[in-house]
């Protein structure tokens, strides 16, 4: 009972508020950006710049808040990170990995994580 106290007291935090925010802004910028190079190169410069913004904004408002959205994609993949790597499994103890795809960023605070992400990983030969 007491966790499902806690779970509801932290939905009504203005920081987790923040991180959800800011999370499923990262998701969609990612997916804006895959449709926004789908364009011809005369509209690129325009959506991209826009994006730039955008992404920009997001980092000033987690700064002030003291927190920090981590990207690892094309990052080597250690064991020990605070991410969930749901492909694991598909790996051997002796590939070298790297992380291929951020399905959700890494959330830091300043005295240390606030919430771990979740990857997809690759050889890193590939």
């Amino acid at each position: 009972m007491r966790d499902d106290r806690d779970q509801a007291e932290s939905r009504h935090d203005p920081e987790h508020a923040l991180v959800d925010l800011a999370v499923e802004s990262w998701r969609f910028q990612k997916l804006f950006m895959r449709a926004v190079n789908k364009l011809d190169a005369g509209e690129l410069p325009r959506y991209a710049g826009q994006h730039r913004y955008f992404v920009k904004r997001i980092d000033e408002c987690m700064a002030r808040a003291g927190l920090t959205i981590v990207n690892l994609e094309g990052q080597a993949y250690d064991p020990g990170a605070a991410v969930t790597a749901l492909n694991i499994g598909d790996f051997g103890p002796e590939d070298e990995l790297v992380v291929d795809h951020m399905i959700e960023p890494v959330v830091m605070k300043a005295n240390g994580l606030l919430r771990p992400g979740t990857v997809m990983l690759r050889k890193a030969d590939q």
